[in-house]
């Protein structure tokens, strides 16, 4: 008989965004089919907003709980935020939040862990000494062993139902990203994409198309050198070395349409905005971020804290649903293997 799939840790994320509104919504939606998570955050203030709260004292009991109430495994702080303002006086709890959800899933308390948004200039105000949520998780679980001797990562995907994509770089300004990138660089990356594709999406040979990073991919130099220098080099080492399935460079202007995704199971790309604004105009409420090369599963809606609606109870839900949806794939796939 299969284990039981421990309930997933879904973080506070910015008391004044919309993450307590959507994990109110999630719950509701989900509450009858059979997945299960717990919030971690302050039950007072999720009561002020009209949830039924059960407030755990372990992770374990969310399953017994979750057909009636949201539950809740309690900051030690109370969290005093306004919606539509992101104040470094909440980082303390945020970063808590995120702390005890990767302990959860270390332990095993958690099959993985959901990332509600985070503020990074609310944050980092405070001190928090990271760009984002993927370098900060990288740290919490750094000392923790790769299930199989994997590669680890971090490394970013935002994945739909016919579209993967992976920034090769991320949280940088464009003008970084030329030095950033280097054939080591490329060619780990794709290989911890590869390896995720086949041990947690179930994809046993698979096929990486590369980005360049020039319009045209740099038509052989005319246009920049990264392609021929940097890409060409890092696409031959990956074939001829891993035998991996890699194409490219390819012009990123031609990747994207339904012939080209057909052609393949993820899209490296060289920067942030390269990678996300295909996959957010063609699944925006569907999309799901994924970390690569963690020894825990996370996943995280695509989209930010949305202080703009925060508080007017108009908040769209779909991309955590899909979050909590695929975290519970992934943990199930890897409790099989």
């Amino acid at each position: 008989m299969a284990r039981p799939l421990a309930p997933l840790a879904l973080t506070m994320g910015e008391p004044g965004g919309v993450g307590a509104e959507i994990a109110i919504k999630a719950w509701n939606a989900l509450r009858g089919q059979g997945l299960s998570f717990f919030l971690i955050d302050d039950p007072l203030r999720l009561e002020a907003m009209g949830a039924p709260v059960a407030r755990l004292s372990s992770p374990l009991d969310a399953v017994s709980h979750f057909p009636s109430a949201l539950p809740v495994l309690p900051l030690p702080q109370r969290v005093e935020a306004r919606f539509g303002e992101a104040a470094p006086r909440s980082a303390e709890a945020v970063t808590a939040s995120i702390e005890k959800a990767v302990d959860a899933a270390l332990c095993g308390e958690a099959s993985a862990v959901v990332t509600n948004p985070i503020h990074k200039a609310a944050l980092q105000a405070a001190g928090f000494d990271f760009p984002g949520h993927t370098e900060y998780l990288a740290a919490l679980t750094e000392k923790a062993r790769m299930p199989g001797g994997r590669r680890r990562g971090p490394v970013m995907m935002l994945a739909a139902t016919d579209l993967r994509t992976v920034p090769l770089t991320v949280h940088i300004p464009l003008r970084d990203v030329p030095m950033a990138l280097t054939v080591d660089v490329i060619v780990e990356k794709a290989l911890v994409v590869a390896e995720a594709l086949t041990w947690d999406f179930g994809v046993a040979a698979p096929r990486l198309a590369i980005a360049g990073l020039n319009p045209h991919a740099g038509e052989g130099g005319a246009i920049g050198s990264e392609e021929r220098d940097v890409i060409v080099p890092a696409v031959a080492r990956l074939r001829a070395e891993h035998a991996i399935d890699a194409t490219g460079p390819l012009p990123a202007d031609t990747m994207f349409h339904a012939a080209a995704r057909a052609r393949y199971d993820a899209a490296l790309c060289m920067y942030h905005d390269q990678a996300l604004i295909p996959i957010k105009t063609l699944a925006f409420f569907d999309a799901v971020n994924v970390t690569l090369g963690l020894p825990i599963i996370r996943t995280s809606p695509d989209h930010g804290t949305a202080l703009d609606i925060a508080g007017k109870g108009i908040a769209d839900p779909s991309s955590l649903i899909a979050a909590l949806h695929l975290a519970a794939d992934l943990a199930a796939r890897r409790l099989r293997s």
